[in-house]
Protein backbone atom coordinates (compact mmCIF):
# COMPACT_ATOMS: atom_id res chain seq x y z
CA UNK A 1 0.00 0.00 0.00
CA UNK A 2 2.67 2.47 0.98
CA UNK A 3 6.08 2.23 -0.95
CA UNK A 4 7.73 4.99 0.99
CA UNK A 5 7.01 7.98 3.07
CA UNK A 6 8.69 10.79 2.42
CA UNK A 7 8.11 14.09 4.66
CA UNK A 8 9.71 15.60 7.88
CA UNK A 9 11.02 13.72 11.18
CA UNK A 10 8.80 14.72 14.34
CA UNK A 11 10.49 12.56 16.67
CA UNK A 12 12.13 9.39 17.07
CA UNK A 13 12.31 7.17 20.14
CA UNK A 14 13.29 3.80 21.47
CA UNK A 15 12.05 1.32 24.19
CA UNK A 16 11.98 -1.77 25.05
CA UNK A 17 9.42 -3.19 22.11
CA UNK A 18 12.00 -1.43 19.65
CA UNK A 19 13.44 1.43 17.88
CA UNK A 20 10.70 4.25 16.37
CA UNK A 21 10.63 7.29 14.17
CA UNK A 22 7.56 9.50 13.20
CA UNK A 23 7.52 10.82 10.05
CA UNK A 24 4.97 13.74 8.98
CA UNK A 25 3.96 14.56 5.78
CA UNK A 26 0.80 16.64 4.48
CA UNK A 27 -0.34 16.77 8.37
CA UNK A 28 -0.23 13.14 8.83
CA UNK A 29 2.06 12.16 11.55
CA UNK A 30 3.73 8.40 10.25
CA UNK A 31 4.71 5.98 13.19
CA UNK A 32 7.08 3.69 11.86
CA UNK A 33 9.27 1.29 13.12
CA UNK A 34 12.68 1.07 12.16
CA UNK A 35 16.07 -1.02 12.93
CA UNK A 36 18.49 0.36 15.23
CA UNK A 37 21.37 0.46 12.62
CA UNK A 38 18.63 2.89 10.79
CA UNK A 39 17.90 4.68 14.09
CA UNK A 40 21.58 5.79 15.09
CA UNK A 41 21.62 7.38 11.26
CA UNK A 42 18.11 9.36 11.70
CA UNK A 43 18.69 13.00 10.47
CA UNK A 44 17.80 16.04 13.22
CA UNK A 45 14.24 16.64 14.16
CA UNK A 46 12.43 18.41 11.32
CA UNK A 47 14.94 17.41 9.01
CA UNK A 48 13.38 16.00 5.69
CA UNK A 49 13.44 12.06 5.37
CA UNK A 50 12.31 9.07 3.06
CA UNK A 51 11.38 5.75 4.24
CA UNK A 52 10.85 2.96 2.39
CA UNK A 53 7.89 1.28 4.05
CA UNK A 54 5.84 -2.23 4.76
CA UNK A 55 2.63 -2.15 6.03
CA UNK A 56 1.70 -4.84 8.55
CA UNK A 57 -1.79 -6.21 9.51
CA UNK A 58 -2.47 -8.39 11.73
CA UNK A 59 -5.77 -9.43 13.03
CA UNK A 60 -5.70 -6.80 16.00
CA UNK A 61 -3.69 -4.07 14.50
CA UNK A 62 -2.17 -2.38 11.58
CA UNK A 63 1.70 -0.77 11.59
CA UNK A 64 4.56 0.32 9.76
CA UNK A 65 8.35 -0.91 9.52
CA UNK A 66 10.23 1.19 7.83
CA UNK A 67 13.56 0.95 6.15
CA UNK A 68 16.43 3.64 4.61
CA UNK A 69 16.97 1.72 2.32
CA UNK A 70 15.18 0.14 -0.51
CA UNK A 71 17.04 -2.84 -0.83
CA UNK A 72 16.57 -3.60 3.08
CA UNK A 73 12.53 -3.19 2.72
CA UNK A 74 12.91 -5.58 0.05
CA UNK A 75 14.41 -8.27 1.82
CA UNK A 76 12.03 -7.75 4.41
CA UNK A 77 9.41 -8.61 2.66
CA UNK A 78 11.38 -12.04 1.54
CA UNK A 79 12.61 -12.69 4.70
CA UNK A 80 8.98 -12.17 6.38
CA UNK A 81 7.82 -14.63 3.23
CA UNK A 82 9.83 -17.50 5.04
CA UNK A 83 7.85 -19.75 7.53
CA UNK A 84 8.91 -19.08 11.40
CA UNK A 85 9.92 -15.71 10.48
CA UNK A 86 8.34 -12.96 11.96
CA UNK A 87 8.38 -9.34 12.23
CA UNK A 88 10.68 -8.73 14.60
CA UNK A 89 12.41 -11.68 13.93
CA UNK A 90 13.22 -9.97 10.05
CA UNK A 91 13.94 -7.07 11.88
CA UNK A 92 16.82 -8.50 13.79
CA UNK A 93 18.68 -10.18 11.20
CA UNK A 94 18.21 -7.12 8.84
CA UNK A 95 19.83 -4.97 11.79
CA UNK A 96 22.47 -7.66 12.59
CA UNK A 97 23.88 -7.98 8.52
CA UNK A 98 23.78 -5.81 5.71
CA UNK A 99 21.62 -6.96 2.81
CA UNK A 100 24.64 -8.04 0.82
CA UNK A 101 25.76 -10.17 3.97
CA UNK A 102 23.35 -12.08 5.00
CA UNK A 103 22.73 -12.95 0.96
CA UNK A 104 26.67 -14.02 0.82
CA UNK A 105 25.27 -16.15 3.81
CA UNK A 106 22.56 -17.27 2.52
CA UNK A 107 24.36 -18.46 -1.13
CA UNK A 108 27.06 -20.03 1.09
CA UNK A 109 24.93 -21.99 3.42
CA UNK A 110 26.85 -20.49 6.13
CA UNK A 111 23.95 -21.23 9.13
CA UNK A 112 26.49 -21.05 11.93
CA UNK A 113 27.03 -17.28 11.48
CA UNK A 114 23.15 -16.55 10.92
CA UNK A 115 22.76 -17.73 14.52
CA UNK A 116 24.66 -14.44 16.21
CA UNK A 117 21.84 -12.95 15.45
CA UNK A 118 19.31 -13.11 18.85
CA UNK A 119 17.01 -15.58 18.85
CA UNK A 120 18.13 -17.45 15.96
CA UNK A 121 18.77 -20.81 16.91
CA UNK A 122 20.36 -23.35 14.28
CA UNK A 123 17.63 -25.00 13.15
CA UNK A 124 15.73 -22.03 12.53
CA UNK A 125 19.25 -20.39 10.54
CA UNK A 126 19.58 -23.48 8.02
CA UNK A 127 15.28 -22.98 7.43
CA UNK A 128 16.09 -20.06 6.46
CA UNK A 129 18.94 -20.74 4.53
CA UNK A 130 17.20 -23.04 2.66
CA UNK A 131 13.70 -21.20 1.73
CA UNK A 132 15.47 -18.03 1.36
CA UNK A 133 17.97 -19.12 -0.72
CA UNK A 134 15.18 -20.92 -3.25
CA UNK A 135 13.53 -17.37 -3.25
CA UNK A 136 16.76 -15.72 -3.69
CA UNK A 137 17.92 -17.57 -6.87
CA UNK A 138 14.72 -18.25 -8.57
CA UNK A 139 12.82 -15.59 -8.39
CA UNK A 140 11.79 -14.77 -12.12
CA UNK A 141 14.34 -17.06 -13.33
CA UNK A 142 13.02 -17.76 -16.59
CA UNK A 143 12.07 -13.74 -17.16
CA UNK A 144 15.81 -13.04 -16.07
CA UNK A 145 17.58 -15.20 -18.20
CA UNK A 146 16.97 -13.61 -21.27
CA UNK A 147 17.35 -10.72 -18.95
CA UNK A 148 21.03 -11.20 -17.75
CA UNK A 149 22.21 -11.86 -20.95
CA UNK A 150 21.30 -8.57 -22.46
CA UNK A 151 22.83 -6.82 -18.88
CA UNK A 152 26.51 -7.85 -20.22
CA UNK A 153 27.92 -8.45 -23.17
CA UNK A 154 30.04 -11.84 -22.54
CA UNK A 155 30.18 -14.72 -23.70
CA UNK A 156 29.19 -16.85 -20.27
CA UNK A 157 28.59 -14.96 -16.67
CA UNK A 158 29.90 -17.05 -13.86
CA UNK A 159 27.80 -18.64 -11.66
CA UNK A 160 28.37 -16.01 -8.88
CA UNK A 161 27.40 -13.15 -10.80
CA UNK A 162 24.18 -14.70 -12.24
CA UNK A 163 23.10 -15.24 -8.42
CA UNK A 164 24.14 -11.90 -8.30
CA UNK A 165 22.07 -10.68 -11.00
CA UNK A 166 18.73 -13.39 -10.05
CA UNK A 167 18.72 -11.27 -6.49
CA UNK A 168 19.09 -7.90 -7.46
CA UNK A 169 15.86 -8.96 -9.23
CA UNK A 170 14.34 -10.02 -6.51
CA UNK A 171 14.54 -7.13 -5.13
CA UNK A 172 12.85 -5.53 -7.22
CA UNK A 173 15.41 -3.60 -9.19
CA UNK A 174 14.59 -3.56 -13.21
CA UNK A 175 16.27 -4.91 -16.11
CA UNK A 176 16.95 -1.51 -17.23
CA UNK A 177 18.62 -0.38 -13.39
CA UNK A 178 20.80 -3.58 -13.23
CA UNK A 179 21.80 -2.97 -17.48
CA UNK A 180 23.09 0.82 -16.05
CA UNK A 181 25.46 -0.69 -13.36
CA UNK A 182 26.54 -4.28 -14.17
CA UNK A 183 29.37 -2.77 -16.44
CA UNK A 184 30.86 -0.73 -13.69
CA UNK A 185 30.53 -3.04 -10.71
CA UNK A 186 32.52 -5.98 -13.10
CA UNK A 187 35.23 -3.44 -13.65
CA UNK A 188 35.07 -3.29 -10.05
CA UNK A 189 34.90 -6.48 -8.81
CA UNK A 190 36.19 -8.44 -12.20
CA UNK A 191 33.90 -11.49 -13.53
CA UNK A 192 35.37 -13.78 -10.76
CA UNK A 193 34.11 -12.02 -7.65
CA UNK A 194 32.26 -13.54 -5.07
CA UNK A 195 28.22 -13.25 -5.05
CA UNK A 196 28.21 -11.15 -2.47
CA UNK A 197 31.16 -8.83 -3.42
CA UNK A 198 29.07 -8.31 -6.87
CA UNK A 199 25.80 -7.28 -4.92
CA UNK A 200 27.42 -5.48 -2.34
CA UNK A 201 28.87 -3.36 -4.96
CA UNK A 202 26.39 -3.07 -6.98
CA UNK A 203 23.42 -2.27 -4.54
CA UNK A 204 26.28 1.20 -3.58
CA UNK A 205 26.46 2.19 -6.99
CA UNK A 206 22.29 1.91 -7.05
CA UNK A 207 22.18 3.56 -3.58
CA UNK A 208 23.82 6.24 -5.09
Amino acid sequence: MYDYIKGVLACSSANQKGYFATVETYGIGYLIEIIGRDFAKLPDVNSEIKIYTVLNHKEDKMSLCGFLKREDRDIFNILTSVSGVGLKMALTLINSFDVSTLVGLVLEGNFKELTRAKGVGPKLAQKIILELKDKLTNYGQVDNVSASSQVVQVNCLSQNVEDALQVLYSLGYSKDEVSGVIGKVLQATGADAPAEDVLKEALRILSL
